[in-house]
């Protein structure tokens, strides 16, 4: 199989999700505020202001996907695709909302396991090798 193929493919699928994410997070997704509120407290006006820079985050991470891959941004990546997705049953969504969004956590993972597990710290600035 040829690598430099399947990681394009992990990394246009990883920058379409957080840049999907980001840009619905700016507009203001009215149920994501809600979780944020639910979860932490936040008034609702904090929590809109929360979302909006997750969602800057978010497209942040969208472009050095695309653009350099840089490991602690996937490390990142996957985390905030596991959370996000296990937000759903800790607000009394169905389980199968978290299921469904496996591939927010596995995608960055991959592509994070494709480009080599670091073996330092300094390793974990650097795309590969």
């Amino acid at each position: 199989m040829n690598h430099k193929k399947a990681e394009w493919v992990l990394r246009i699928a990883v920058a379409g999700e957080f840049l999907g994410h980001g840009v619905f997070a700016l507009l203001g997704k009215p149920q994501w505020g809600g979780w944020v509120s639910e979860l932490t407290g936040a008034t609702p006006e904090l929590a809109a202001q929360l979302i909006i820079l997750v969602g800057l985050l978010d497209i942040i991470v969208a472009i050095f996907v695309l653009v350099k891959p840089i490991r602690l941004i996937l490390l990142w990546a996957a985390f905030w695709g596991f959370w996000t997705a296990l937000v759903r049953p800790l607000v009394g969504e169905p389980i199968w909302d978290f299921v469904e969004r496996w591939a927010n956590w596995g995608a960055p993972l991959a592509l994070l396991l494709l480009q080599g597990w670091p073996r330092g710290l300094r390793g974990w600035w650097r795309v590969r090798g």
